[in-house]
Parts: structure tokens; C-alpha cells; sequence
């Protein structure tokens, strides 16, 4: 009887270190420095200069259109590979 109490509290031991790893590993370093929002902004607005006629554009992450020169995007989608920004739909000539 000894040896089974011993054995399910090792069990029990175990998989609480396993969930604390787990999520550690989903939990930011404290020193990892985030990749700045405005770096994205700016290479937003760098995109709409370039392209004055493009009215929406993509970057297979995130759907944009373009209101008074201001991009409003989409929230990114989960699982996806961000590519260099192109034009969807341009001003009719």
C-alpha cells in the first residue's frame, strides 16, 4: 500500500512540473524585447507612399485598406507566413 501512495504521488509530482514547463515555454522572457508596432507602422505608410493608386493590400497576414491615406488593417490571421506587402485593388484609371 505504501509503494502505490508513493508512486501516484510521484506521478502527481511529475505532471505539475510538466504543465509549469509547458508554460513557461508559452510565457515571453521577461529580457526578450518585443518588436517595436511602430517599425510595422512605418513600413506601412513607406508601402502607401510607394504605391499612391493602391486602394487594398495584403501581406497574406493581414487585409488592408486604405481610408485618407491611412492603412486600417485586419487583425492577422493565426497561422500564416507574412510575406512583402502587395496592392489587391487599385484606383480605376
Amino acid at each position: 500500500m505504501r509503494q502505490s501512495s508513493i508512486r501516484v504521488a510521484l506521478c502527481l509530482a511529475l505532471a505539475i512540473a510538466g504543465m509549469t514547463a509547458a508554460q513557461a515555454a508559452d510565457t515571453p522572457a521577461a529580457d526578450a524585447v518585443p518588436e517595436p508596432q511602430q517599425t510595422e507602422n512605418a513600413s506601412l505608410q513607406d508601402f502607401i507612399k510607394a504605391n499612391p493608386d493602391c486602394l487594398e493590400f495584403t501581406d497574406q497576414c493581414s487585409h488592408c485598406v486604405v481610408v485618407n491615406g491611412v492603412a486600417e488593417c485586419s487583425t492577422a490571421e493565426i497561422a500564416c507566413i507574412k510575406r512583402e506587402n502587395h496592392c489587391t485593388r487599385r484606383i480605376a484609371k
